[in-house]
C-alpha cells in the first residue's frame, strides 16, 4: 500500500465527526504505530506532562465524538490534575482553560482530526517550528495514538450502547460488524508499520 496516495485529501470532502472506514482504520492504526514511540520518550524525558497529553487527546476525541474515549479520558485527565470544568470544556470544543504554550499544539490536535489525519504540511512545520522537532514528533504521537482509539472506539462503544437501545445515529449494525471485523487487519498493519520505519520512511506526508 501507498502510505504517500493515501495521505493526500480524498475527492470527497469529511468532516471530522463521520466515521471511520475500515481502509481509514487500516492507516491510522499504521500511522499510529510508528509514532506512539515519540509519545513514550517525550512522557520519560518530561517534554509533554501528563496534562498536556491528555488536553491533546481530549482535543482529538472532542472532534471525533467518541464515547468511550470521552469516558476513558475524562477520568485520566482528572488523574492528571485538570480540573472537571476545564475537562468538560475541552469536551465541548472550549480551549478557553488551554495554557498558552500549549494552544497551537491543542489546535493543531484538532487540525489533525479536522482532516481525517491528513494536516496542512504549514500547520506541521508552525508545531516543528514552535516546539522543535523532537517534541513536535512527541505532540505527533499522542494525537495518533488517541486517533487509534477513537477509530475502534466509536464502533464498540455504539455497538453496546445499541444493545441498551442507545444507538449512535451515525452508525449502523452493519458499520460497526466490519469495523469491529477489521480488527483482524491491525497485525498487518502494525507489520507494515515496522516494514516502513525499517526502511526510514517519512512520520508524515502532504
Amino acid at each position: 500500500m501507498d502510505v504517500k496516495n493515501h495521505e493526500k485529501t480524498p475527492d470527497k470532502v469529511f468532516s471530522g465527526r463521520e466515521l471511520y472506514s475500515v481502509r481509514e482504520s487500516y492507516w491510522i492504526f499504521h500511522a499510529g504505530i510508528r509514532t506512539i514511540k515519540y509519545m513514550s520518550r517525550a512522557k520519560k524525558n518530561k517534554s509533554l506532562s501528563p496534562k498536556f497529553i491528555e488536553r491533546l487527546m481530549l482535543a482529538v476525541t472532542e472532534v471525533n465524538d467518541c464515547a468511550l474515549c470521552s469516558y476513558a479520558h475524562t477520568k485520566r485527565a482528572l488523574e492528571s490534575g485538570m480540573s472537571n470544568e476545564e475537562i468538560q470544556n475541552m469536551l465541548s470544543g472550549v480551549m478557553e482553560d488551554v495554557p498558552s504554550d500549549e494552544l497551537e499544539a491543542v489546535i493543531f490536535a484538532q487540525h489533525y482530526a479536522d482532516t481525517r489525519g491528513n494536516p496542512t504540511r504549514e500547520s506541521w512545520e508552525r508545531i516543528i517550528e514552535i516546539y522543535g522537532e523532537s517534541k513536535a514528533k512527541g505532540i505527533l504521537g499522542s494525537i495518533r495514538t488517541i486517533m487509534i482509539g477513537n477509530t475502534y472506539g466509536i464502533p464498540w462503544s455504539s455497538f453496546f450502547n445499541r444493545l441498551k437501545g442507545k444507538g449512535d445515529p451515525r452508525s449502523s449494525l452493519l458499520y460497526e460488524f466490519k469495523m469491529i471485523l477489521g480488527t483482524l487487519l491491525t497485525p498487518v498493519s502494525f507489520l507494515h508499520a515496522l516494514i516502513s520505519d525499517l526502511f526510514k520512511k517519512p512520520i508524515i506526508n502532504f
